[in-house]
């Protein structure tokens, strides 16, 4: 009996490796992927302005990034007693603005370093719905009428909400693709749409929303052979489509399903070697995390030397790789 409604990802003829440089930007999934490959011992490189969720942000971000471009005073505004960046997510707010200006320009320089040498760039849009300043945002130092990355819980009337149209996004995501061909020709890129439901906007307006990323971004890569999707939504919706999946809000998936989207996603776009090679590296990371209730004993030393071991075993076959941490970490516990 078939319990699930069957999936054919088409494998990518273009394979992720452990030489690879990966950069990730938009919803929180986004994070779920790459915390996971992340630890999986991948370089990444996300979020450099944090959670993005309508295709906006994402694209001035992205070409912010490729410019290097920097903020000053003008671009933060104070709002109950920390400053705030409108394109930057909260976890780049502080209450000293110095600190705050030298966060988040850091932070893009670094980004602007790692996107012109990157190999692959994962989006996740989460949202076609953008928030715009109204001429109440009397601390904005945006337009009135420019769409922000985060709203950082100001005032209702200091904003309009408004659902983009297709052809708005189709735009932003050529000009996007140009710029970035421009910026690293070798860059591959993968687009992806959030399974986690905005239901906040509506459901109905949740499905429209999505439909138009959806619209848009296969639009796009009907165009260039450089893009390509994968289904994370589909995954979600159509295969799983059941909410025991589901984080307790009912809106979030939980670790379940997103360790069956992220298998799905290495299978199509990794070569059965480099699969093979991160589940050595994950039962690494699972070793390191280990907690024994008696480190003393004989056994527990045993333990130790075999991950020393491993590590020295994968680095003789993949001499590329940073495992210095790690094999460091192990010796050190082995010499307690």
């Amino acid at each position: 009996m078939q319990f699930q409604l069957p999936i054919s990802i088409k494998k990518s003829e273009n394979k992720i490796t452990y030489r690879d440089a990966i950069f990730l930007i938009g919803s929180c999934f986004t994070e779920y992927i790459g915390n996971s490959l992340a630890e999986a011992k991948i370089s990444v490189f996300q979020n450099p302005s944090g959670i993005l969720f309508n295709p906006q942000s994402v694209c001035e971000t992205l070409i912010a990034t490729i410019k290097n471009k920097k903020v000053d005073e003008n671009n933060l505004f104070q709002l109950n007693e920390v400053w705030h960046s409108w394109n930057h997510h909260s976890r780049f707010s502080h209450v000293d603005k110095k600190a705050c200006l030298e966060n988040i320009n850091t932070t893009q320089t670094n980004s602007h370093h790692f996107l012109k040498n990157a190999d692959w760039l994962i989006v996740t849009l989460g949202s076609a719905f953008c928030y715009k300043l109204t001429s109440n945002a009397q601390l904005a130092n945006l337009s009135v009428g420019g769409c922000v990355a985060n709203c950082h819980r100001a005032p209702a009337n200091w904003f309009t909400k408004s659902l983009l149209e297709v052809d708005e996004i189709n735009n932003l995501l050529i000009n996007l693709n140009k710029e970035l061909n421009a910026f690293n020709p070798k860059l591959k890129i993968i687009f992806t749409i959030s399974p986690v439901r905005h239901v906040r906007d509506g459901v109905v307006e949740n499905n429209r929303s999505k439909a138009r990323l959806i619209e848009s971004v296969h639009s796009l890569i009907n165009k260039y052979e450089t893009i390509s999707y994968f289904p994370s939504y589909e995954l979600l919706i159509d295969v799983l489509r059941d909410y025991r999946f589901y984080d307790i809000d009912l809106v979030h998936p939980n670790f379940m399903a997103t360790e069956f989207v992220l298998q799905k996603f290495v299978e199509t776009y990794m070569s059965q070697e480099q699969l093979g090679l991160m589940e050595e590296l994950k039962k690494i990371a699972i070793a390191k995390k280990h907690k024994p209730f008696h480190p003393s004993t004989n056994s527990h030393k045993e333990f130790l030397n075999k991950q020393v071991e491993n590590i020295k075993s994968i680095l003789q076959r993949y001499s590329y790789l940073n495992l210095q941490e790690d094999l460091n970490y192990f010796k050190a516990e082995v010499d307690k």
